[in-house]
């Protein structure tokens, strides 16, 4: 066989490669079955076969048959491609041709388009064939692991393992599709690059330093449980306007009740003294107050959600002017000041320069992706986001999921402005958390929870949340004006909305 490596193989002469192989390690394989048939078999023996066998495959596979099946793939991509180019010179010059003749409008219209149609025609026939040698090249590939498959009975070592994943996703790589969900990941990551080679020149000081990465992962911590908490809204199409002033009343709230000695503000004209009970005590119940505050608001705007199919953009706005008229009205807009200095280093000690904040975060992460991943209630959650009729005719309650999401998403706003209150040692007021609910939304939308509803991971969700934290405090350390980070922001949304709408469209 005159120039093997670059011989165009038919399926035939394809098989035939592989029959050797198949036959060699066919007969050992049914030596193998024969010995694992008996009462007692000989697992030595066993071993000893399944070597012969992997040996074998070691020396033949690839030199006699892998790489002779990828030669003629390759020169297959070659005459696939050169066949298309000269289609598409014959298409041009034959349309070049039929306008010369042509005069009249309409007739010329009709001819670009037919033109354009079989220019169409060509590529996909180019493609589809380009396919056909990815699928065969794949096949070929993976088949030595299927005769490892079966001689191992499907134990594979890591590095078999690893190989395979790789193939896989080689495999299964659509370069659109990777830039449609990761475009917006590489250019953050691109921008904060640049940010750590900035900040140097500018401030004389390194971006990421060990402090620094503590100190983000610091603030993402509290804002981790609004973006937990709002996911869930948007697995369900919906959306939370109410977070920021939901954060400031949980503060206000969690101030008064830890606040350093008595009250200096009045709440109605009520000055609270909360000194006479216990530390301990005083801390369970700023919680469950932040808790249930958060949580009798959130089921309000879930109530007329779902019992009236009141989008949830009204709904919460709703929340969010009542929540902020009502705090302001009542505490007549004062800072509350500090809360006792013992109670930080009770609810978040820092132990040996670790902040245990983030702990809380970890376990907040850790609860919700098991109630959105191992629970019927999360299983319905993505059911109803996805599609509520369909949901609702399988017998899930849409009315119980939509307010069950609102329920947590109040309880998790209740433990975010708890522990902000703590991290900040008090300083509760009704302007607290201003613009908090974009941040937690961004995360979010940056993390791949998608507005089209059903479709979310609580990774992506962590992700979203430490980006838009690590941008905004490496902006901050640079010295970048707020209202320039409010831009910078609603690019970094804009985008990944656009991304995320691109990814629908093409779905559909």
């Amino acid at each position: 066989m005159a120039n093997e490596n670059s011989k165009i193989l038919t399926l035939e002469e394809e098989m035939q490669l592989r029959k050797p192989i198949d036959d060699y390690v066919g007969g050992i394989q049914a030596k193998i079955d024969s010995l694992r048939a008996e009462e007692s078999p000989n697992k030595g023996e066993i071993s000893k076969l399944i070597r012969e066998a992997e040996e074998y495959l070691k020396e033949h596979f690839d030199r006699d048959y892998y790489q002779k099946v990828k030669a003629s793939c390759e020169q297959e991509k070659i005459q696939a491609k050169e066949s298309y180019e000269k289609r598409v010179a014959e298409l041009k010059q034959e349309h070049e041709q039929n306008m010369a003749k042509l005069s009249d409008h309409h007739e010329i219209k009709d001819e670009k388009y037919v033109y354009k149609n079989r220019l169409f025609d060509a590529k996909i026939k180019r493609d589809k064939e380009l396919q056909q040698m990815k699928d065969r090249l794949h096949a070929a590939y993976t088949y030595e692991f299927h005769l490892i498959d079966l001689l191992r009975m499907s134990k594979y070592t890591i590095p078999e393992v690893m190989s395979q994943k790789w193939e896989n996703y080689k495999y299964t790589f659509n370069r659109r599709n990777f830039f449609l969900q990761n475009g917006l990941y590489i250019a953050i990551a691109l921008i904060f690059v640049m940010l750590c080679i900035i900040t140097p020149i500018v401030k004389n000081a390194p971006l990421l330093t060990y402090n620094n990465v503590l100190n983000i992962f610091q603030q993402a911590a509290p804002r981790m449980f609004l973006a937990l908490g709002v996911a869930g809204l948007i697995l369900l199409t919906g959306t939370d306007l109410s977070i920021g002033r939901m954060v400031g009343m949980g503060m206000t709230a969690a101030t008064i009740i830890m606040h350093q000695g008595i009250n200096t503000g009045a709440v109605f004209g009520h000055v609270f003294d909360f000194t006479k009970m216990s530390i301990g005590a005083r801390i369970i119940l700023a919680l469950v107050v932040c808790i249930v505050l958060c949580t009798i608001f959130t089921a309000i705007a879930g109530f007329f959600t779902a019992k009236f199919k009141m989008h949830p953009f009204i709904s919460t706005m709703a929340n969010m002017l009542v929540i902020f008229g009502l705090v302001t009205y009542a505490t007549k807009g004062v800072s509350f000041g500090a809360i006792e200095p013992v109670i930080p280093t009770m609810i978040i000690p820092i132990i040996n320069g670790f902040p245990t904040i983030i702990l809380w975060a970890v376990a907040a992460i850790a609860i919700v992706w098991f109630i959105w991943n191992k629970t019927t209630f999360g299983k319905n959650l993505y059911a109803v986001g996805g599609n509520p009729e369909a949901a609702s005719v399988s017998g899930i309650s849409v009315f119980k999921v939509t307010v069950g999401a609102f329920v947590m998403a109040g309880i998790l706003y209740g433990f975010g402005s708890w522990l902000e209150c703590a991290r900040m040692v008090g300083s509760g007021s009704a302007a607290y958390g201003q613009g908090w609910e974009m941040d937690a939304i961004a995360a979010c939308v940056v993390g791949g929870v998608s507005f089209t509803g059903g479709i979310g991971k609580i990774s992506g969700v962590v992700v979203g949340v430490v980006i838009f934290t690590a941008l905004t405090y490496s902006l901050t350390i640079l010295g970048i004006d707020t209202n320039l980070q409010f831009v910078f922001s609603g690019i970094i949304i804009l985008v990944a909305v656009t991304l995320d709408c691109l990814k629908y469209v093409q779905k559909t």
